[in-house]
């Protein structure tokens, strides 16, 4: 059966969707101004993106259409056939893409230096910690990145050393008296 390759072919084209990541820009976004503020990271939470599905509708319709086209018995029950596999492969694509391109991200809330809380959400492998200090960078690819700009925050200085709790030693005689003359 010819028809089961093109049936697989809406979940391939599925899977090789956008990997989202801080660390990794898109062919469009490579050689973009974008606009970066400092902030601190306040708030964070585990969400789960899911994939639209449009991509595998398409795909699985255009596969769906063509297979069905084959069905025999002339142009009308050929044309049937088409529209048939096309909305059955559609649905079928957009259930693989949903499948295959959900998945787990961070949104992180984070006050601007001017004090304005913005939210981005992106797919980390290790979430970034509250209270670090974070380059947020705004485009049509937005996302935040630990704050490689800033110099290390100095060390706190040392507790000045605790007092001794010794006993003082006694005061030593003077070898010689002392008198006075009036």
């Amino acid at each position: 059966m010819r028809a089961a390759p093109l049936l697989l072919l809406p979940l391939a084209l599925a899977a090789c969707g956008p990997r989202y990541s801080p660390d990794a820009y898109a062919t469009a976004a490579v050689q973009q101004m974008n606009r970066v503020e400092q902030g601190v990271i306040i708030g964070r939470r585990l969400v789960t993106v899911q994939a639209g599905g449009e991509t595998g509708a398409a795909t699985g319709g255009a596969a769906g259409g063509i297979i069905g086209s084959q069905a025999p018995g002339g142009n009308m029950s050929g044309a049937i056939g088409a529209v048939g596999g096309a909305l059955v492969g559609s649905l079928f694509g957009t259930a693989a893409e949903r499948v295959a391109g959900s998945t787990t991200a961070f949104e992180y809330i984070v006050r601007k230096a001017d004090g304005q809380l913005v939210s981005v959400t992106q797919r980390d492998e290790t979430a970034l910690d509250i209270g670090e200090r974070v380059l947020v960078i705004a485009g049509n690819q937005a996302r935040i990145v630990p704050d490689y700009t800033a110099p290390p925050e100095p060390p706190a200085p040392a507790a000045p050393p605790a007092p001794s709790l010794a006993v003082p030693p006694a005061p030593t005689p003077d070898p010689e008296p002392h008198t006075t003359s009036l």
